[in-house]
């Protein structure tokens, strides 16, 4: 079991990684190709990095943006996936 101050850093971490691959997660659901579901198992697939620290900071090297979500991310595919179906 993890704690909310944990799945709140995890939430955080994934919106500042789409942010940083221009993904507005948002607009995502707003439209219909981000699913609330598929946004909650993001959200815990994240809970179980074990690179948060290195994440956070390869946000901060990346505040310009970013092409592509750093190897270790455990949301790479769906980031990845959702950047491409952007308008």
């Amino acid at each position: 079991m993890f704690s909310m101050k944990k799945m709140d850093r995890h939430l955080e971490l994934l919106g500042h990684m789409a942010e940083t691959l221009g993904i507005d997660l948002n607009a995502a659901m707003r439209a219909g190709r981000l699913s609330p579901e598929t946004y909650r198992a993001a959200a815990l697939r994240c809970t179980g990095c074990d690179a948060p620290e290195a994440c956070a900071h390869w946000q901060r090297d990346h505040r310009a943006g970013a092409d592509v979500a750093p190897d270790y991310c455990r949301n790479a595919t769906l980031l990845a996936a959702l950047k491409e179906a952007a308008p």
